[in-house]
C-alpha cells in the first residue's frame, strides 16, 4: 500500500495533470528480433526506454550495482579495462539459476530507478506513450501491472533457434539452453495484450508495427495512479513528487 502521502499523490496527480500519458511495455524473447520492432518505432518518433542500456548504465565502475556484483561473483568477471564482462557474466547466469536471480536482485532496483527519470523525462516533453523495452517483462511478473499495455515480439520456435545460433555464432545445444533460460513465447503469447508476429519479412513486421501506433495514438488511456505507484517502489518519491509539484502548479 501506499499509504496517507501516497494516496495524496494519486489524487493531486489525477485532478491537476494536463497531459494524459501511458506506459507501454515491450518484450519478447532471445532473437525474436525485439530490436527491429524497436527500431521502427524509433523512426515513428516513439519515446523509448531500453532497459538493456540502462542495465549497461548501471554497472559501470564506482556506481553502487558494480561494487555489489564484484563482491557477488569475484574478479574474474572484470576486464582490464576494469569493466564488467558481459560475456562472462552471461555464462554463468544462464547455466546457474541461483546466480541469475542473484544477479537480478542486485541490478533491478537500479534499473528502475534510472526507467522512472527517464519516464519522468519524456512527461515534461509531452509525449503521447512511453515504450519500456523490457526482455524480461513477463518473467519480472512485477513490472507489467504499470503497463496500460504490453506487446510481445513473437517468432516460431525453429525461427527463434536459427536466429540465435547464426547470431551469436551458437551450437545447438547452446542455443536451446539460452532460450530455455526465459519463459517460452508460446506461454508469452498468453499474457500479451498485443503481438507482434515477426516471424515473415520486415515488410511485415513495419505494416503490424504501424497498425499498433494509430491504435495506441488514439487511445485515451492514462497511468497517473500507476506511476505514482513506480515513484514509490523505486524510493525516490519524495524527490520526484517535488518535481511534479512544480510542473503542475
Amino acid at each position: 500500500e501506499l499509504g496517507p502521502e501516497g494516496s495524496s499523490r494519486e489524487a493531486a496527480l489525477r485532478q491537476s495533470s494536463r497531459r494524459k500519458m501511458f506506459l507501454v511495455g515491450l518484450t519478447g524473447g532471445i532473437a525474436s528480433g525485439k530490436s527491429t520492432v524497436v527500431a521502427v518505432l524509433q523512426e515513428l518518433g516513439c519515446a523509448i526506454i531500453d532497459a538493456d542500456v540502462i542495465a549497461q548504465q548501471v554497472v559501470q565502475p564506482g556506481l553502487p550495482a558494480y561494487q555489489r556484483i564484484m563482491r557477488a561473483f569475484g574478479p574474474d568477471i572484470v576486464l582490464e579495462s576494469g569493466e564488467i564482462n558481459r560475456e562472462a557474466l552471461g555464462s554463468i547466469i544462464f547455466s546457474q539459476p541461483e546466480k541469475r536471480q542473484l544477479l537480478n536482485s542486485i541490478m533491478h532496483p537500479e534499473i528502475q530507478k534510472e526507467m522512472l527519470k527517464q519516464i519522468l523525462k519524456y512527461f515534461v516533453l509531452g509525449y503521447r506513450y512511453v515504450v519500456l523495452d523490457i526482455p524480461l517483462l513477463f518473467e519480472m511478473n512485477r513490472l507489467t501491472r504499470f503497463m496500460k499495455h504490453t506487446i510481445l515480439v513473437y517468432c516460431d520456435p525453429q525461427t527463434q533457434l536459427s536466429r540465435l545460433m547464426r547470431r551469436n555464432g551458437l551450437t545447438q545445444v547452446e542455443a536451446e539452453s539460452r532460450i530455455a533460460a526465459q519463459l517460452p513465447l508460446d506461454q508469452k503469447v498468453r499474457m500479451a495484450d498485443h503481438i507482434i508476429d515477426n516471424s515473415g519479412s520486415l515488410e511485415a513486421t513495419k505494416r503490424q508495427v504501424l497498425k499498433l501506433h494509430s491504435s495506441l495514438e488514439d487511445s485515451l488511456d492514462f497511468v497517473w495512479v500507476r506511476f505514482a505507484a513506480i515513484t514509490a517502489l523505486a524510493g525516490v518519491g519524495g524527490l520526484v513528487y517535488f518535481l511534479l509539484r512544480r510542473l503542475v502548479s
